[in-house]
């Protein structure tokens, strides 16, 4: 039987990325995958308060073990302000197969 894994998939403020990827590794979170995109929507909807919300964004992929998904998904919502508008997003989706993901070594 395969090993069941999540993935998590966060959208977040490009100046809180390397908090948001430090948080999730503190948290139990084995690696981070991101790269940097540009976001809009949110940012015109609010018009002159959506000024304060930056433009450049960080995306970022984690693979966790079940057993760890709300610990990081936990970290990455406070790094990330995530419960606060306009600030992100982030999604958990069960991972159907994968191919390449190494187990890190134990310590």
């Amino acid at each position: 039987m395969a090993k069941k894994l999540h993935l998590i998939t966060a959208v977040v403020q490009h100046k809180l990325g390397n908090q948001v990827v430090e948080s999730a590794l503190a948290a139990g979170a084995t690696g981070a995958t991101y790269f940097y995109a540009q976001g809009t929507g949110v940012r015109q909807a609010l018009g002159a308060a959506g000024d304060d919300i930056e433009v450049g964004k960080r995306v970022v992929f984690i693979v966790t073990e079940p057993a760890k998904t709300d610990a990081v998904l936990s970290a990455i919502v406070s790094a990330a302000k995530l419960d606060e508008p306009g600030q992100g997003f982030a999604s958990v989706t069960e991972v159907v197969k994968a191919v390449g993901l190494a187990a890190p070594p134990r310590p």
